[in-house]
């Protein structure tokens, strides 16, 4: 079993013919009917029980690959800024205060 994430847009490419509002088992029935990776049924499966209203529902629900539709040259740009912000900032390198210059003596 693989451990990638389909992109959202390959997800929504195998619901085009659904017709909304429908149910977590409506969709992975239709992404089957529709020929659709076992990646991408394993990522409606995920998703919460419900019903969705549309592809954008389904858009949020999905867990998809984050950086699905960016290019590899904004992936490192923003690997380069640290990430989100917020995201492990304890792990980024930060210039050091004269008081933490003063206990590394």
């Amino acid at each position: 079993m693989s451990t990638a994430h389909p992109s959202v847009p390959e997800v929504l490419g195998a619901l085009k013919d659904v017709t909304y509002p429908a149910d977590k088992d409506r969709l992975i029935a239709a992404a089957r009917q529709a020929g659709a990776s076992e990646e991408v049924v394993e990522a409606l499966r995920g998703m919460p029980v419900g019903e969705y209203g549309g592809r954008a529902d389904v858009a949020r629900s999905v867990r998809a690959d984050p950086d699905s539709g960016r290019s590899a040259a904004r992936r490192a740009q923003r690997a380069r800024r640290g990430g989100r912000p917020g995201f492990a900032q304890h792990l980024r390198e930060e210039p050091k205060t004269p008081i933490h210059e003063e206990f590394d003596r």
